[in-house]
């Protein structure tokens, strides 16, 4: 029979921590230095003493640094003692186990802290797979059992999801929560599925990441030189799935695509493959890369390792380039090149559109000059560089003309069939398009070896990546012409083939779409979901923020274009994304999209 809870606040002030890995050491120190009494257990008395060793040197580094005070590195370490039993855990007012991600270990554990902890005690589990609900229903006490998810490096890492099952008392949600905040932590509340908020959305991204891999799409270096250039992203997925662990991150799909039957979360071959193979990543010192020792996070050359750029075909000279567009993404990619050196012409559909562009470079160059990035001298030379027109005519004698105007596939075609019969033979012809084939635009021309896809982010001054997009038709010569000239321009250029989304967008707005839904399933809130991403995963920004400034209505197109594209069910857009698109709420610049903006 269950116990009755009080209304009466839980006090959590001795602490057992159930596994004195990685990870249960983190959790250990960060509870000792915030006061409380804690007791690590591990059935390893070796692991123990390992344990207890790292806590010294750990706290030493803190005191060496002015966190830490000697006094207070030595009450830390006297709040801690560590046992290889579980009975030690007999008046502890809150256990945490962060043993391996095993319903069988951790059911165990379960039922022997049943016997041994007083009736009120409050059981965690560190697990960020499995299934809260089922090691809490074959508890003795289920409404004490829940999830405490801290993030690795424990210490350093601000997140935690407190995870509770439809058995969880909301006193004991309470308590754990106000103790991550009396830790320093920023704890987010979430129900109980697979991966939770961030590994839920983490994890499923990753997946995608390796199956792009393994398709041979991209190269491992271009995946995550794009996600991290592209979206502000601490590391690439590849070099994260071998972080994290090949095995573990296998584990977690698993588990979640045992509960979505997602396609998205179905492991991606390769990593069974890796796995089962040993090649668990940096603990193994082989993983997606190859690593100097098992432990260490040196990268060392390897048989896939890319050969040094400007080996293997000649590119064409570029002395001159065109710019077709008059608006932000147009301007931007001008004052790329102009800055670079290179003679721009700047055409628009009117005179009056491309000298309004020319003025956005001025301004943009002005707040150049006045942030010292930037001499006054080197900006009006820049300016100077930039000839507007108001006719592609002016593009007669460049040797690279780049297209940015509208998103749209007709408008695309027209531009380049004019292009074709403007521009000298031997041009290069680019499109700027983020989500359209590529082949289409070249199909325009009577020249499609000629054309190829150049995707600059925005804003392109300031963003390092372009995305180089061959098509089936394009030269070697064209593809090594471009590469050179992001060279020129200090980009930095990651090649891929002519599918929707490229790179980035195909690995970005799934995630995002995935984000919708948990909203949709009132599994967690918008506020906590970006929290979770931000703190967790090393977002500069949550999703919802991000779908905000990127706009409804342009990640609902890009969505539809990968359904389109991938016929893939996990990829059919969030119906709430379509409502509030259908709405006009389209983000910050109507003022409203998931959030309310403050108008201008």
């Amino acid at each position: 029979m269950a116990t009755p809870l009080s209304d009466t606040p839980l006090s959590l002030k001795k602490i057992a921590v159930v596994g004195l890995g990685t990870m249960g050491t983190g959790i250990t120190e960060v509870l000792v230095q915030a006061g409380r009494e804690v007791v690590g257990i591990d059935v390893d008395e070796a692991q123990a003493a390992r344990a207890l060793a790292a806590l010294e040197t750990s706290t030493a580094r803190s005191v060496e640094r002015g966190r830490l005070t000697d006094a207070e590195r030595t009450a830390a370490l006297a709040r801690l003692r560590t046992a290889t039993d579980l009975t030690a855990a007999a008046d502890a007012d809150l256990v945490i186990e962060v043993v391996p991600e095993s319903y069988e270990i951790k059911h165990q554990i379960f039922r022997e802290l049943d016997g041994v902890v007083r009736p009120e005690t409050i059981l965690a589990t560190g697990t960020n797979a499995l299934s809260v609900t089922r090691l809490a229903a074959d508890s003795a006490r289920p409404e004490r059992v829940l999830g405490l998810h801290f993030f690795n490096p424990a210490p350093a890492m601000k997140l935690v999801e407190v995870v509770s099952s439809v058995l969880t008392a909301p006193q004991v949600v309470a308590a754990v929560t106000d103790l991550a905040l009396e830790l320093g932590k920023e704890p987010v509340a979430v129900g109980d599925r697979p991966g939770f908020v961030a590994d839920g959305l983490l994890f499923g991204y990753l997946n995608q990441a390796a199956a792009m891999y393994e398709a041979r799409y991209a190269s491992r270096e271009d995946i995550d030189a794009a996600m991290r250039l592209g979206c502000g992203l601490p590391m690439g997925p590849l070099a994260l799935l071998d972080l994290i662990g090949i095995d573990t991150a296998r584990t977690v799909l698993d588990a979640m695509y045992a509960e979505s039957r997602d396609r998205l979360h179905a492991p991606a071959p390769i990593l069974k493959q890796l796995s089962e193979a040993g090649l668990t990543g940096r603990k193994s010192g082989r993983g997606f890369y190859t690593y100097e020792a098992p432990g260490s996070a040196t990268v060392v050359p390897d048989p896939l390792t890319p050969a040094a750029d400007g080996a293997g075909v000649a590119g064409r000279e570029v002395r001159s380039v065109g710019v077709a567009g008059s608006g932000t993404m147009a301007s931007g990619i001008a004052e790329v090149f102009a800055k670079a050196g290179y003679d721009v012409v700047l055409a628009a559909r009117s005179e009056e559109k491309a000298e309004a562009a020319k003025a956005r470079i001025g301004t943009s160059l002005a707040r150049s000059v006045d942030k010292g990035r930037l001499t006054a001298e080197a900006a009006a030379q820049t300016l100077e560089r930039i000839t507007p027109a108001g006719s592609y005519d002016a593009f007669a004698d460049v040797d690279l003309a780049v297209e940015a105007v509208a998103e749209d596939l007709e408008v695309k075609r027209q531009l380049f069939q004019a292009l074709d019969k403007v521009c000298k033979p031997g041009a290069v012809l680019a499109t700027t398009t983020s989500s359209l084939p590529v082949v289409a635009c070249a199909r325009a021309t009577s020249r499609p070896q000629d054309v190829i896809g150049m995707h600059f982010f925005n804003p392109a001054p300031a963003m390092k990546l372009v995305e180089v997009v061959r098509t089936v038709l394009t030269a070697d010569e064209v593809h090594a012409t471009v590469r050179e000239v992001c060279r020129t321009v200090r980009k930095h250029a990651v090649d891929c083939g002519d599918r929707a989304g490229f790179i980035v967008n195909a690995l970005l707005f799934p995630y995002l779409n995935n984000a919708v839904k948990m909203v949709e399933e009132h599994y967690a809130t918008l506020d906590d979901i970006d929290a979770a991403m931000r703190l967790g995963g090393g977002y500069p920004m949550g999703p919802f923020e991000l779908l905000d400034v990127v706009g409804l209505d342009v990640s609902l197109a890009i969505e539809k274009v990968l359904h389109r594209e991938f016929r893939d069910p996990g990829l059919a857009p969030a119906p709430l994304l379509e409502h509030l698109v259908a709405a006009g709420c389209l983000g910050r610049k109507t003022g409203r999209g998931f959030r309310e903006y403050a108008r201008r």
